[in-house]
């Protein structure tokens, strides 16, 4: 291999690793934005472990690490660098295709859990004196503001005791306070819904563009390899 095609290969190899870099700090950025703005996850705890914003924020930060790792292998012309970027990126991908397939068999799972838990945020608010349980009355008012519905499966949730949150006027000042007549689990399951599809897509997208990553690594690996460069 000739100094024109190892010149012009360290440098695809430093850009694309990168490029990845800042795929990572991309996600990362976006998944503190949805934890920062989301108001909904005191109602689902089911999901928690792997709730979106969660699972951006961890990945992205790992993945930031390993790929500034493999751009410093790449300008240092360092063996030792570019290896251990190899292996970590390896397992990483291992792992990222392994979360890609739980979100995309756990979003036919949303159903079963998101009634129960919505259910059970419902009967806390209602159980609550007025200094209790402030996170999930805030979160349950958010998500009624939001998405404009009223309980679970309608304002008969709520027993005649239906809050402010339900009311289809702002400001509500009558006794008699008109609801929004739809749930909100069918709102807030279907934006879940998109947000795993939307987060498993990104997932398979950073998989891909680290799998190129990884190609073009080996040659430039094998190449110093060959010449006995890369451990100074």
């Amino acid at each position: 291999m000739n100094s024109s095609c190892v010149s012009c290969l360290k440098g695809l190899v430093v850009s694309l690793h990168f490029l990845c870099w800042l795929c990572g700090a991309f996600v990362v950025a976006f998944g503190e934005f949805q934890m920062m703005h989301s108001k909904f996850a005191s109602l689902v705890t089911t999901f928690w472990p792997i709730y979106p914003a969660n699972t951006l924020v961890v990945t992205g930060t790992i993945v930031t690490c390993v790929c500034y790792l493999g751009v410093l292998g790449g300008l240092k012309e360092n063996r030792c660098m570019l290896i251990t970027f190899y292996v970590l990126l390896f397992i990483l991908m291992l792992v990222e295709l392994a979360m890609a397939c739980v979100f995309f068999v756990y979003n036919r799972e949303i159903d079963t859990y998101f009634e129960k838990d919505l259910t059970h945020s419902l009967e806390v608010y209602m159980e609550s004196g007025p200094e209790g349980n402030k996170t999930i009355k805030e979160d349950f008012d958010s998500v009624q503001y939001l998405f404009k519905c009223c309980g679970v499966h309608g304002p008969d949730d709520w027993k005649g005791k239906a809050p402010l949150s339900c009311c289809t006027t702002d400001p509500c000042n009558i006794a008699d306070q008109p609801n929004w007549q739809e749930g909100c689990l069918v709102k807030l399951r279907n934006w879940f819904a998109s947000n795993y599809l939307s987060t498993a897509s990104g997932v398979v997208t950073m998989f891909i563009i680290q799998f190129v990553c990884l190609s073009v690594t080996v040659p430039l690996f094998c190449h110093f390899r060959r010449r006995g460069l890369g451990y100074k």
